[in-house]
């Protein structure tokens, strides 16, 4: 298993970063890590009437943009958001997928539970990029999506430590440009559920949680740094 640490130097790049696990020879990987300040568009925000407008409007709050070829709808990172990847080799892409959902979910409670957070299946109403694999404590703090190909399966998502004000001043107007619900009574953190943990450790409950959750032997997980010029 590898595990990879840090960040790229460029939104670009550090999205690069987890793609790069996907390339051949497949590996079991976990990558958990702080992106850059950006927002995140998905398919079907690029595809709306009002999606230059959308991204302008980040832009003049201070944030990058960036064209994901999956997901669902727009995310933001204030640069203590959390992702998390993790990456695992298939046998065959049409089995497994509520399995993997499920594994997942699990790993990130404990990890939640390790920061003194007690989060529950589900999502509010008009929650930031509505989905049905979602963490919730006082609002939404975990999002999770798949992307399934020949012989490897990536689970990734988002978990919000803090700055929930900072992440409504973004998302609001840039959902509003979408014509998208959002509330912002339905974004949750792990402050605002009253846990005075750090980002950082929280990253590392999350990491920790992952790689426990996997069948590897110790001594076979290689730690690596994400090299800043990639």
């Amino acid at each position: 298993m590898r595990v990879l640490r840090g960040r790229a130097s460029t939104i670009e790049r550090d999205h690069a970063v987890t793609q790069s696990l996907l390339s051949e020879p497949i590996e079991t990987a976990v990558r958990v890590w702080r992106p850059l300040r950006h927002v995140a568009f998905g398919p079907r925000d690029v595809r709306e009437d009002r999606y230059e407008r959308a991204c302008e409007t980040a832009r003049k709050l201070g944030y990058g943009t960036y064209e994901r070829s999956v997901g669902g709808r727009a995310v933001a990172y204030t640069g203590t958001t959390i992702c998390f990847a993790h990456i695992d080799t298939v046998a065959d892409q049409r089995a497994g997928l509520t399995g993997r959902y499920e594994r997942i979910l699990d790993r990130l409670r404990i990890a939640l539970d390790a920061v003194d957070v007690a989060a529950e299946r589900g999502e509010p109403e008009a929650a930031f990029c509505p989905g049905t694999h979602s963490l919730s404590a006082g609002g939404k703090l975990v999002g999770i999506a798949q992307r399934v190909r020949q012989n490897a399966a990536l689970t990734a998502g988002i978990v919000v430590p803090r700055d929930r004000d900072e992440l409504i001043a973004v998302l609001e107007p840039v959902y509003a440009e979408l014509d998208i619900p959002f509330d912002p009574d339905a974004l949750g953190s792990v402050r605002q559920a009253g846990s005075e943990a750090s980002p950082e450790r929280v990253r590392q409950a999350i990491e920790d949680a992952l790689v426990a959750g996997s069948e590897q032997d110790a001594t076979q997980i290689q730690r690596e740094r994400v090299s800043v010029g990639i």
